[in-house]
């Protein structure tokens, strides 16, 4: 079987380097390339590092006390003169003095998650901020529409961390929502590739955002046991659980396995609870204790088996994107 040359794909990679693609002028970067704003991993290292390699960095505000998130911004003011965002959870405590800090130390972009779009989104923009807010459903993208966002990131439940309850995959997720909508459209969930990049964005998507990848970098401030953990996930090593209270893809660990024999003695939520409410995820993913911590991961690990600086990263991006071609019928 001979290959062609997709065209259209070609032009989709040029389009990424100018004004044409709408995720590249609505952030002002190079490429439609979203680092995700994950907890214990994106600090100012990771985010300057993926600005200034052409894609839009974020400071994941879930996991830092707000002192420690304006000196995580500052820094990467003086790490980057390239556009960064901030990532706000908004299940989170202490979200209005979250806001306050991302206005007062002029942040102009911000993606919010795990609420209501409307809530924030008109106090940001009257202050010149693009707000973009994460969902993994076509009913909650049009929710977004209707709140007036700049950009929608339509999560699969390929993902790792907090997920959808529906567990719509990527694939499935993107054509429908951009049926739907008019507003930019960010992938998500399960895109660690070139390749993978390529197909969303035939299905629909004007750009990605991509976590597992970034997390196993040099650039993000988790834990050496955690980044070298990734490299050797396999199929099947995550699983989606905790729908009762908020549904996560992690690691089957100890920990993990402790949460299963909470199922088994009757599903209690007030167990599983308690159980979370020892810093897990911070003594995994940051502390680097991989037995009784909480690992977040996507699926999309069991590709990962190198931790690489991100420049490497964007290098293997953009060429793998050139170079999957299309095979004819």
């Amino acid at each position: 079987m001979s290959n062609f040359i997709d065209f259209n794909a070609a032009k989709k990679l040029h389009d990424m380097e100018g004004t044409h693609n709408r995720i590249s002028h609505l952030f002002n970067i190079k490429y439609p390339i979203i680092q995700a704003g994950m907890i214990w991993h994106s600090g100012w290292r990771l985010a300057s590092a993926v600005s200034n390699c052409g894609g839009l960095g974020i400071i994941g505000a879930g996991s830092m006390y707000p002192d420690i998130l304006r000196e995580n911004i500052r820094k990467c003011k003086l790490a980057t003169d390239k556009p960064f965002g901030v990532n706000v959870p908004m299940l989170y405590p202490n979200i209005e003095e979250i806001i306050q800090i991302i206005l007062e130390e002029g942040v102009k972009i911000v993606f919010t998650s795990a609420g209501n779009p409307k809530t924030y989104t008109e106090t940001l923009q009257k202050e010149g901020i693009k707000v973009a807010h994460v969902v993994s459903s076509t009913k909650f993208a049009v929710k977004c529409e209707d709140a007036g966002v700049d950009a929608i990131v339509a999560e699969g439940f390929e993902a790792g961390g907090h997920n959808g309850r529906d567990e719509t995959t990527t694939f499935c997720l993107i054509p429908n929502v951009k049926k739907h909508i008019s507003k930019p459209l960010i992938a998500a969930g399960g895109i660690a590739l070139g390749s993978q990049m390529k197909a969303a964005m035939i299905l629909g998507a004007d750009g990605v955002q991509i976590g597992s990848r970034f997390a196993a970098t040099t650039e993000a401030s988790a834990h050496e046991n955690w980044k070298k953990k990734i490299t050797e996930l396999q199929e099947g090593d995550t699983h989606l659980t905790l729908k009762e209270l908020a549904p996560v893809r992690m690691v089957k660990n100890k920990f993990f396995n402790e949460l299963e024999d909470i199922y088994v003695n009757g599903r209690d939520k007030d167990a599983l609870i308690a159980s979370l409410g020892r810093a897990r995820s911070k003594k995994g993913m940051f502390e680097g204790d991989m037995e009784d911590g909480e690992l977040e991961i996507g699926q999309v690990s069991a590709l990962i088996d190198e931790i690489l600086p991100v420049e490497t990263v964007f290098r293997h991006l953009l060429k793998e994107f050139e170079e999957t071609k299309m095979p004819v019928f």
